[in-house]
């Protein structure tokens, strides 16, 4: 008798986009947004939320992700994952201005790179202390 193989997992694309969307984070012009002083400062001194991890007190605003407890947070900011996204964030996002002058409708110029530093509870309560 001939072995043939069987295919169990042919018909399963469906499940794959599931997983593709499942762990969908914010996008980098999203985040762009939320690195905004103003924005940063509301999302890093949320108030207690018992649904998210860690009562949302522990959050990452560049990769938009909530940790369970300060030592976790601070072991996520030495992780290649942060250290990417703190790279892709030093481009300013596309804009339509861009988009425009890559059309043609304008004069061209590179992308600005900016000093992106990472956002800390830490750092953001002795800013106020500071000023106080």
């Amino acid at each position: 008798m001939v072995y043939k193989r069987k295919k169990y997992h042919y018909g399963d694309t469906h499940l794959k986009r599931r997983w593709q969307t499942k762990r969908r984070t914010k996008d980098l012009d999203q985040i762009d947004e939320d690195i905004k002083p103003e924005n940063a400062e509301k999302l890093v001194n949320q108030e207690v939320d018992h649904d998210k991890t860690g009562g949302a007190q522990f959050y990452c605003v560049h990769c938009a992700r909530y940790f369970i407890d300060n030592h976790a947070l601070h072991d996520h900011f030495k992780t290649k994952v942060h250290k990417r996204r703190l790279k892709a964030l030093e481009l300013e996002p596309y804009s339509i201005e861009e988009s425009e002058r890559a059309a043609g409708l304008g004069s061209w110029k590179a992308p600005e790179k900016r000093k992106i530093e990472t956002v800390d509870v830490d750092n953001s309560e002795s800013k106020k202390r500071k000023t106080e």
